[in-house]
């Protein structure tokens, strides 16, 4: 079942259930979703991997607003992007440990023949579309800096 429909369907009970957390982030989530389909250029359908990367953002958009709210004092809103956190991160792969993406990155340096910094971007694009989803970009950027040096 694709992505959209599993998010339809989670939809349906969090509104049966009246689980208005959940039913919000889901509806945050569908909103991106359409949001990217109906952009220029976008075709009818996103694939798979256009959907985690939606995901992924709509996850580090959670996280950076709660870490905003807690540096501001605000637990009640910190709490509630928390919550969110926590439905929106169940369509997201299981994420790797550190040292499973570095051993990703050193083949892909290998693989490359990056010899420096200059080949990062290089680096990080092949890197980047093996770990979909299952990485964010700031944890891959790190290893793949301390590698190339």
């Amino acid at each position: 079942m694709s992505i959209e429909k599993q998010i339809m369907e989670q939809m349906k009970a969090a509104m049966k259930s009246k689980d208005s957390v959940a039913l919000e982030s889901l509806r945050a989530i569908k909103a991106a979703i359409m949001l990217a389909k109906t952009d220029v250029g976008a075709g009818a359908e996103l694939s798979e991997e256009q959907q985690l990367k939606i995901i992924q953002k709509q996850v580090k958009q959670r996280k950076d607003s709660a870490a905003l709210f807690i540096e501001q004092g605000r637990q009640d809103l910190a709490d509630a992007e928390i919550a969110q956190l926590a439905v929106i991160e169940q369509f997201l792969p299981e994420a790797l440990s550190e040292e499973e993406i570095e051993k990703v990155v050193v083949e892909v340096i290998t693989e490359t023949g990056a010899s420096g910094m200059k080949d990062m971007g290089k680096v990080m694009g092949v890197v980047n579309k093996k770990l979909a989803g299952q990485a964010d970009g700031k944890t891959i950027s790190t290893i793949v800096k301390s590698k190339l040096q």
